[in-house]
């Protein structure tokens, strides 16, 4: 039997896919404070050393779809 996806994995999954859609119904589901907590990791993600350069761009692709850029 297949186990169910984790709704985490499935919720970063989606936000670091590099498509528009996904990103924003993804995003649209936080309140306001997991929203400035996402958007806070992202920035990191996307500006600190230490990420692979994949989850950089996935990072930055999900700030642009958000109109976050930086």
């Amino acid at each position: 039997m297949e186990e169910s996806p984790d709704p985490l994995e499935a919720f970063w999954d989606w936000l670091l896919s590099g498509q528009p859609e996904l990103i924003r119904q993804a995003y649209s589901g936080l309140d306001e404070a997991e929203r400035q907590s996402v958007l806070a990791h992202l920035a990191r993600m996307a500006s600190e050393p230490g990420w692979q350069p994949e989850q950089r761009a996935s990072a930055r692709a999900a700030l642009d779809a958000l109109g976050q850029h930086l």
